[in-house]
């Protein structure tokens, strides 16, 4: 069994391995899509193709669209050379069930890969000419946070942006820089309207894409390398749209197991590939089965039936409170408490952390006692129906293999948002903050989880966070058996009066020695951590 054109062909051999095949003409739609493309997505990962280009199949197999995907990547093009074209664009999609089922799903949507690469004439033309299409409708992305940025971590640009701005829409070689050569040559060709729509994983994705783009166009009219007129043309929304969304799939890397999986049925070329970027890919994907995808319904010229394949369309307000119930409430907090107490124990799955009794009480006070009374409602998605999968289907699905040391990376950067938020909104609607015993239980234990030392002693590797420099020369003063007085809570007190890491000054809102009181706690030695869960969790008020 090869996954290419020829090797499906063989339909009743795959079917019987369980296989669900691609259930519409792909030579008329791969026609068409060529003839009149409607949609092109940047960033050929794993998320793009668990997620989006399963929508693009479920629409044609209900006959609602009649074109499918074009993918494009202007990072690491050996994702496009090495796999998906030798396998004529086509991957399996493993969903991997909490009940244990596994669902296996060819997915023949992409019609066309490219190289988004401004040195090769004929890659770059094509993707020029999809652009000048009147008939194309959205740009989608997956191309990560950072790939929206212009400038580095000193605010000065980047040196592949510094130099596109100088040399203008005709030899643009930085990611960002790229696509706003298409969009330029669309405007050039007709401007005819579109949405570029972000659907990575960041607040107000839609903004962070229109700066770049409108960096970009600002730059190039003021060096007098691209006509005035494409800046009024990217700023105007009912020719150029930005929408926002919010994204939600767990799509982990590529798991040895799926592989050892799909080699038993006799799927053969599965070995995945290491890019010279050190990309790791493969001919499947693994991934949750459960799904998100909420969009702010502003398409210039109109889009496609994704509703009719489960994407929720809204106005821009209801897409940032999805965003905020989700990161600040009925999901991301649940994450870190679980990463942070999960280190500090020696889990090594997050799934296996809620068969934990303390552990799984815990995250479940944290979500329906301490958040849901103030949580925001997007009134499209309801919170505790929201809260309710996360904890009894996502989070404990034992064949996602996902890490607490993975989720704990850059915590400094998320308590602020993750836990700030639900404590700013107890201040709000005048609550006491003296109800929030969990959410101090995370600080105390992300204190804890700094000192690098497991509930047994033993010292773990603590996971990237930018303040890490400036934290462990803190934290390296503590010691398991310590007393915590009035000397070792001046060494804590500059990490608890930050507002940039909590959201709030701990001092100035009283939790400051609710949070001290538990790490005290923490502190007392071996099984500490252990003690102090089994001591605080046990009431179990939902």
């Amino acid at each position: 069994m090869k996954l290419s054109k020829n090797g499906l062909t063989d339909t009743t051999m795959w079917e019987q391995k369980g296989y669900r095949l691609p259930r519409f003409d792909r030579e008329k739609a791969e026609r068409l899509t060529r003839e009149k493309p409607v949609w092109i997505h940047f960033g050929a990962g794993n998320i793009f193709r668990a997620f989006q280009a399963n929508l693009a199949q479920k629409m044609l197999e209900q006959e609602d669209a009649d074109r499918g995907l074009i993918v494009a990547e202007g990072f690491d093009y050996e994702i496009i050379e090495k796999m998906y074209r030798p396998h004529d664009n086509y991957s399996v999609l493993v969903t991997l069930k909490a009940d244990g089922n596994v669902e296996k799903t060819v997915v023949g949507s992409i019609m066309e890969s490219c190289i988004l690469d401004s040195e090769r004439k004929e890659e770059f033309d094509r993707l020029k000419e999809i652009f000048a299409a009147p008939t194309l409708q959205m740009a989608t992305f997956t191309i990560t946070e950072k790939g929206y940025s212009l400038t580095d971590a000193k605010g000065e640009y980047l040196p592949a942006v510094k130099a596109d701005f100088a040399v203008g829409p005709n030899n643009a070689k930085s990611y960002l820089g790229k696509v706003v050569t298409l969009l330029y040559h669309r405007y050039k060709n007709g401007a005819y309207p579109m949405a570029m729509v972000s659907t990575d994983n960041c607040s107000h994705n839609g903004d962070k894409l229109l700066a770049a783009v409108k960096g970009f166009a600002e730059k190039w009219v003021e060096k007098d390398v691209a006509e005035k007129g494409f800046l009024d043309y990217v700023c105007d929304p009912d020719r150029v749209s930005f929408p926002w969304s919010m994204i939600d799939k767990i799509t982990p890397r590529p798991d040895a197991s799926v592989e050892e999986l799909l080699k038993q049925d006799g799927l053969e070329e599965l070995e995945p590939v290491v890019t010279g970027k050190k990309t790791y890919v493969a001919p499947f994907v693994n991934a949750e089965e459960c799904e998100y995808l909420v969009i702010e319904d502003c398409f210039p010229n109109g889009r496609p039936a994704l509703e009719k394949a489960g994407v929720l369309f809204t106005d821009r307000e209801t897409v940032e409170k999805v965003e905020r119930m989700k990161v600040c409430t009925c999901l991301n907090p649940l994450h870190t408490a679980l990463a942070v107490y999960g280190c500090l124990l020696g889990y090594t799955k997050i799934s296996e952390e809620m068969k934990d009794a303390e552990l799984k009480n815990m995250v479940e006070r944290i979500g329906y006692v301490e958040g849901l009374p103030v949580v925001t409602d997007p009134g499209i998605l309801k919170p505790k129906d929201f809260i309710d999968t996360v904890l009894q289907v996502r989070i404990p699905n034992p064949f996602m293999p996902d890490t607490p040391q993975r989720i704990a990376t850059d915590t400094s950067q998320k308590l602020a948002i993750r836990f700030g938020e639900t404590i700013k909104n107890y201040q709000k609607t005048g609550r006491s903050l003296a109800e929030l015993k969990l959410i101090p239980l995370v600080f105390a234990g992300w204190l804890r989880y700094l000192m690098g030392v497991d509930d047994e002693g033993n010292p773990f590797e603590l996971s990237p966070d930018p303040l890490l420099e400036e934290l462990i020369p803190r934290m390296e003063q503590f010691e398991l058996g310590i007393q915590l007085d009035e000397d070792k809570e001046k060494v804590l007190r500059p990490i608890l009066e930050s507002e940039t890491v909590f959201g709030v000054n701990l001092y100035e809102i009283n939790m400051a020695q609710t949070v001290l009181s538990y790490f005290a706690e923490l502190l007392a030695g071996k099984g500490a951590v252990r003690a102090t869960l089994k001591k605080y969790t046990i009431e179990k008020e939902c």
